[in-house]
């Protein structure tokens, strides 16, 4: 039987680790000074949000929609300007992240293009 993501990066730990390598990534990486600024100093909070949106998304538990309500992506990301340079950058973020938590070219690739399709659906200035 074939693994969702979500087994295949570890169950929770392993989603909970994601969300945090994805905002370390965030943190230290140069290149993603555009989207860190979007984002309060304390990240505790959007971290767990992370976290729970991708669990259901990648195959687990539907923690975030359960918490929730609807999972809409485009409601909470209007207040910001997020262009293709932010997409970029988040995108940039997320490949860090995998690979930081050890996840294999073959996830990787898996992942890529539903990523993008995220990182697309929350981008609101066309330019």
């Amino acid at each position: 039987m074939r693994q969702t993501p979500y087994e295949m990066l570890g169950g929770e730990a392993g989603i909970r680790d994601l969300a945090g390598a994805f905002y370390n990534a965030m943190d230290r990486m140069e290149t993603a000074h555009d989207i860190r600024a979007m984002h309060a100093d304390n990240l505790d909070e959007i971290k767990d949000k992370l976290f729970e949106y991708l669990s259901g998304w990648l195959g687990g538990p539907r923690l975030y929609s359960e918490k929730y309500g609807t999972v809409c992506l485009t409601e909470p990301h209007a207040p910001f300007e997020i262009g293709s340079k932010e997409r970029d950058q988040w995108l940039a973020c997320m490949d860090q992240a995998l690979v930081d938590v050890g996840a294999d070219d073959e996830l990787r690739g898996l992942l890529k293009q539903p990523f993008k399709m995220i990182a697309g659906t929350v981008q609101n200035q066309r330019d």
